[in-house]
Order: structure tokens, then sequence, then C-alpha cells
């Protein structure tokens, strides 16, 4: 796990990209998602067995790290939500806007788990 806190606070250190250290990393930062995580989990070994590649599992760890680096930071998890709150505003503008802000979260968590 990284140890090093790049954006201020963080709830809990960025984990290995491993199924294991992502799930502890989730038990700490959400861990009313974790049924969900290991629903996606099968669906992804599922998958990568049925279509003999590994191509799944790797999605399902790069979306996992995505998710976990916004839950641990934040920061992150107050814009995410925010922007998730007015994805369906009445205001045309402002749910553009919120897709917008939706989008640049996202791909700065992606970012910070590429790094």
């Amino acid at each position: 796990m990284s140890t090093q806190a790049e954006h201020g606070h963080e709830l809990a250190p960025r984990p290995e990209q491993t199924p294991d250290a992502l799930r502890a990393a989730l038990a700490v930062v959400a861990p009313g998602r974790l049924p969900e995580m290991q629903r996606t989990k099968d669906e992804a070994f599922a998958n990568a067995v049925e279509w003999q590649s590994l191509s799944p599992v790797r999605s399902w760890v790069l979306a996992w790290a995505r998710d976990i680096e916004i839950a641990r930071r934040p920061d992150l998890a107050a814009r995410h939500a925010r922007a998730r709150n007015n994805l369906e505003h009445e205001d045309p503008a402002i749910a553009r806007d919120a897709l917008r802000e939706l989008s640049a979260v996202l791909d700065e968590a992606m970012k910070a788990v590429h790094a």
C-alpha cells in the first residue's frame, strides 16, 4: 500500500491492485459496498473463463481501484457526491456541469491509480 498522502487527508493508504488488497481497503473506506464488490468480482471471473481472457478481471481491478481512490480521499468523495446529486437537476446547465465534474473526478481517480 502507498503510504504517502498526495492530496491531503486520506482515510486509508492507496491499496495495491490485487483483489485481497482492494477488498481490505474497501472494508475500511466503504464497507457497505463489499457485497457489490464480491458480486462484480464473481461476474468478472466468470466472464474471464467464458471469454478465455483476463481482460474482465483487469477491468474489475481498475474499476474498484478507481472507486476506492475516490472513497479514500474526502476531497474526491465530496466532489463525486455533489456531481452525482446534480446529474438529474432540472436546470440542464447544472446537469451538464455535474456530468463534466463527475467525468473529471473519475479521470483524476483513474490517473492516481495508474501513477
